[in-house]
């Protein structure tokens, strides 16, 4: 994702559906999904966040809504294998809700 940023590619999907004409009636979280940079692919159902960020720095801002996150102190180039495990643990130990 490399210059990437959720915010720009809400407002890109915003005008996008008003080039097309689409009236206000007609827009839904499925319109704006489709006009997103990348419509077909699926929510995450885990984020994980490197470097010991508590923030999601911008990233997937409309498709991240419910996902599931995990902070972790290695940096993305050391990330390893264990870490993976670890939020992989964490995350199947969760109960999910999606909002309820």
């Amino acid at each position: 994702c490399l210059n990437y940023g959720g915010r720009p590619e809400i407002v890109d999907a915003v005008r996008s559906i008003l080039r097309q004409g689409v009236s206000r009636d007609e827009v839904s979280e499925e319109t704006i999904r489709q006009h997103l940079y990348w419509p077909d692919m699926s929510d995450p159902d885990l984020v994980i966040r490197t470097s010991g960020e508590q923030r999601l720095s911008n990233f997937l801002m409309w498709q991240s809504t419910y996902s599931e996150l995990f902070w972790c102190q290695s940096h993305w180039p050391a990330f390893s294998e264990q870490d993976l495990d670890e939020a992989l643990t964490a995350f199947s130990e969760r109960q999910r809700r999606y909002g309820k």
